[in-house]
């Protein structure tokens, strides 16, 4: 009896994540991440900037899903149901109860089981399932992370920052770009404005002034700030340039019709680029 009732739970929750999401390939396989060391500031940003909720949970039960209730599932992968109790909710934008349950698809062992979880400690990335209490589904590959307290006191810079009243605009691209020549040699100065989610402006200026090295900076906001400096690096300003602008200015962006003057705004955004650097990931979010 009790068997049956526990395949129904497991059935109804794995439909009501698939009317959530389409279970194909790239979002079923939410692996448990070994790697919660190496886990970069992009990495756990980019978790956490999708999550409406940061769990840090112990689990308490497994079991494998049959592979007919399982659609999508990568070879070499196990789909887990996990009932956990949570220790602590680091981050909501809603509440969560003392257990949960989830669904979690994990790499197989070299003996071709899935791994043994029960007892271990895990940081979840996760989203509310509506009209299921204590039902989460993660955000994605790489949601479920090895607990550590020093992995939680990498978090949780991020996750005030993601939350702090001037928390900055998620950038989505280039919508600008134009460079105009000063009056001496070597003298210009290139202003470049981002798209991004919420309309609100975000523009990059770099000056060049001859003798000198180029200065560049960032105003988030209506007042473009010839003063404004360079985000610090792994903080979500820095985050949401380096990890969102594309490698190349768009030509479609570049306002100017002179040759010179367009090279000099492709040049400038090279330079933004490298002095931001790359956007480091170790693990898989998508």
């Amino acid at each position: 009896m009790f068997n049956q009732f526990l395949t129904n739970k497991i059935s109804a929750l794995a439909l009501s994540l698939g009317v959530i999401v389409s279970p194909v390939p790239a979002l079923a396989q939410e692996a448990v991440a070994p790697q919660s060391e190496i886990a970069t500031f992009a990495d756990l940003t980019t978790l956490a900037d999708r999550s409406d909720l940061v769990i840090r949970a112990k689990i308490r039960r497994q079991i494998a899903v049959e592979a007919e209730r399982a659609p999508g599932l990568a070879p070499g992968f196990a789909r887990l149901y996990i009932e956990a109790e949570t220790i602590a909710l680091l981050s909501g934008r809603t509440s969560i109860g003392e257990s949960l349950n989830y669904l979690v698809d994990v790499p197989l062992t070299a003996k071709g089981k899935p791994p043994k979880l029960k007892k271990r400690e895990m940081l979840l990335f996760a989203r509310g399932v509506p009209g299921r209490p204590g039902a989460v589904q993660l955000v994605g590959e790489g949601a479920q992370l090895n607990y550590t307290p020093a992995l939680e006191a990498r978090l949780r810079p991020i996750l005030t920052q993601l939350v702090a009243a001037d928390a900055p605009a998620t950038v989505t691209g280039v919508r600008d770009a134009l460079a105009v020549a000063g009056n001496l040699v070597g003298e210009s100065e290139t202003q470049i404005f981002l798209e991004t989610t919420d309309r609100s402006p975000v523009s990059l200026t770099v000056l060049r002034r001859p003798g000198q090295t180029p200065v560049w900076g960032v105003s988030w906001g209506e007042i473009i700030d010839s003063s404004a400096r360079a985000p610090q690096p792994n903080t979500l300003r820095w985050y949401r340039l380096a990890c969102a602008l594309p490698r190349e200015l768009p030509s479609s962006a570049n306002l100017s019709r002179d040759p010179t003057a367009r090279r000099l705004a492709a040049a400038d955004y090279g330079f933004v680029l490298s002095q931001l650097g790359p956007c480091n990931r170790q693990i898989t979010t998508s």
